[in-house]
């Protein structure tokens, strides 16, 4: 258990320097193309325990991640923007943002397969401590409640505007909230 914990301030740097992670805001990540689909990531234990401040409120954190979730998905989008032709597909798993968000973005949600729902029970520990940091509270993640989101490239693209709109929305309430 100490393992899953600690690897992430070791793996993810070392992931990071071989190109094989990229950061696209401070708690969104992808993981190197792979036989057309980009995994994206909405950080590690590693970033939510540097990145988010223990003064925000749980409502403040929250509008912070999506924030930076949203500043990810526009780097994503401008950084593969040549790639829209290929139509690369988008994938990631999450149990903060829900299906009803994903959708107003582009994502579609699909069934979340065996191995992730593996690895997430595998480092369950490391996921509620996340979930704890994001809270900012004593939390227990349901994992019955991830779901998996997969979206095109070009899809992503056409839904930019709305994209770029709701980041607009989250960073001022985030940089609101806070800055009280």
């Amino acid at each position: 258990m100490v393992l899953t914990i600690i690897a992430p301030f070791f793996d993810v740097p070392s992931l990071k320097e071989n190109g094989k992670l990229t950061y696209h805001s401070n708690l969104f990540l992808s993981e190197k193309p792979t036989s057309g689909v980009i995994k994206i990531h909405g950080g590690t234990l590693f970033d939510y325990v540097f990145v988010i401040d223990n003064n925000m409120s749980g409502r403040q954190r929250t509008n912070y991640i999506i924030h930076q979730y949203l500043e990810g998905i526009l780097d994503l989008i401008d950084r593969y923007d040549e790639f829209k032709e290929k139509d690369l597909k988008i994938r990631g798993t999450s149990y903060i943002i829900n299906e009803r968000t994903g959708r107003r973005i582009g994502f579609n949600t699909i069934e979340t397969d065996n191995i992730q729902k593996i690895i997430l029970i595998f480092n369950y520990f490391n996921v509620m401590l996340t979930y704890c940091i994001a809270k900012g509270t004593l939390s227990f993640p349901n994992l019955n409640q991830t779901r998996t989101f997969e979206t095109s490239l070009s899809r992503l693209v056409a839904h930019r505007e709305h994209i770029n709109d709701l980041n607009k929305k989250f960073k001022k309430i985030s940089t609101r909230s806070f800055m009280k």
